[in-house]
């Protein structure tokens, strides 16, 4: 299985680098693009943010055919693929198999019920990263955030002895 369609949204941002570095990007099963309406495995679609402290943008929406929750495990490898690098994927609900799969990707699959607003889920995500993340997203943006080249000169200046 693979994609049917894909949108991406692509910004000129003056300092898009940066933009890139900054918040987590999210994903979820929705057919509508406004609310999480799919199972997983059954996904028609996902809706693709990346969201900070300050708000959140539309980043992607990929569309996938029709598909039946059969057992049939081809179907999820385009769909995990699809996810790249976002630290989590709100669904309706999702199989064992498919988190198996996701886990150790670094990909957080988060069961909530059905008909959820997607807008509800990114002021959530928006207020935890301005409180203070919790701890699977802390994890989540440490294993996705870049190692930066100087991180030991950093130590070293700080003045570390053994």
């Amino acid at each position: 299985m693979s994609f049917q369609r894909q949108l991406r949204v692509v910004t000129e941002a003056p300092n898009a680098a940066a933009d890139a570095m900054s918040g987590v990007k999210v994903a979820f099963a929705s057919a509508d693009r406004k609310h999480v309406d799919q199972h997983f495995g059954a996904a028609e679609g996902f809706v693709i943010y990346r969201v900070d402290a300050a708000g959140s943008e539309l980043l992607e929406v990929a569309q996938f055919g029709r598909l039946d929750m059969d057992g049939n495990e081809d179907k999820l490898a385009a769909k995990i693929e699809a996810l790249g690098d976002c630290v989590a994927v709100y669904c309706q609900a999702i199989g064992a198999s498919a988190i198996g799969q996701l886990k150790p990707r670094g990909i957080q699959p988060i069961k909530v019920t059905p008909d959820t607003p997607i807008d509800g889920l990114l002021g959530g995500l928006r207020r935890e990263l301005a409180e203070g993340p919790s701890p699977w997203l802390a994890r989540a943006m440490e294993r996705h955030a870049p190692q930066r080249a100087d991180r030991f000169d950093l130590m070293e200046a700080e003045g570390w002895s053994e």
